[in-house]
């Protein structure tokens, strides 16, 4: 399988997953979108994944890529119908593309936090095996507001009641960070937007002591990761190439 990675920050790729891709003989192309790089043809693709970022997205004025972005999501899920795996600002991203609406949180949501599936998280395929929630490692300022005509929300908390949603049968997005490997909060303390809300969230004392607060909980957030990606596989392997519903 072809994979086609949007990313909006070098250090907030697709982490862990990068891993499996491997083991199952993918490759992928990544598009430094922060970075200039183009969107390519999207017809050689089989699966698009969307990375997370300091950026939002409504900010089309300071970061001019977003719009031509958010069109190219709107034609892999909608015109070509194939599957889409969004994370963070990739979840969002996915919203906005199809109409929906994303606004800024009362509060930034950083660190660890449980989240509940939702009756239709439980019986949803994505999320086989991994009971009814789950802790989540979180680093978002902002959230979906108002879903898109026929997407469904899969997961939830207090914090933000759209943890993870999907639309149709082959396009999924999750808030939180299920990438997450045991430098991704070194990685991104060491950027000045990330570090700020860290501290916002958290206060100084607790944002220092966040890599080793979500250190023990690393082995746990791998396992998830892969039951995740292993679900993901079963959903797209029986019909590839299948349209929205």
């Amino acid at each position: 399988m072809r994979i086609l990675v949007f990313q909006h920050l070098a250090v907030e790729h697709p982490g862990i997953f990068r891993e499996f891709w491997r083991e199952d003989g993918h490759s992928w192309d990544v598009v430094e979108l922060d970075a200039g790089d183009p969107i390519p043809p999207l017809d050689d693709y089989e699966l698009m994944v969307v990375m997370g970022g300091p950026m939002d997205v409504w900010e089309e004025g300071i970061h001019p890529w977003l719009a031509p972005e958010k069109a190219a999501i709107r034609r892999w899920v909608v015109e070509l119908g194939r599957p889409y795996l969004g994370v963070c600002l990739g979840h969002q991203l996915l919203a906005e593309a199809l109409g929906g609406k994303v606004a800024p949180m009362r509060a930034p949501e950083v660190g660890l936090a449980d989240v509940a599936f939702t009756a239709e998280g439980r019986a949803d395929p994505i999320f086989a095996g991994l009971g009814t929630g789950m802790t989540t490692f979180q680093w978002h300022g902002a959230e979906i507001a108002t879903l898109p005509e026929g997407a469904i929300t899969l997961a939830g908390n207090a914090a933000c009641g759209t943890q993870a949603i999907r639309w149709g049968r082959h396009a999924y997005g999750v808030q939180f960070h299920v990438e997450i490997t045991p430098t991704t909060v070194a990685d991104w303390e060491a950027i000045p937007a990330y570090r700020a809300s860290l501290e916002v969230a958290l206060g100084r004392t607790e944002a220092a002591r966040l890599g080793a607060t979500v250190a023990p909980r690393l082995g746990a957030f791998a396992a998830t990761a892969r039951a995740l990606h292993a679900n993901f596989t079963t959903i797209l392997a029986p019909r590839p190439g299948r349209t929205a519903a």
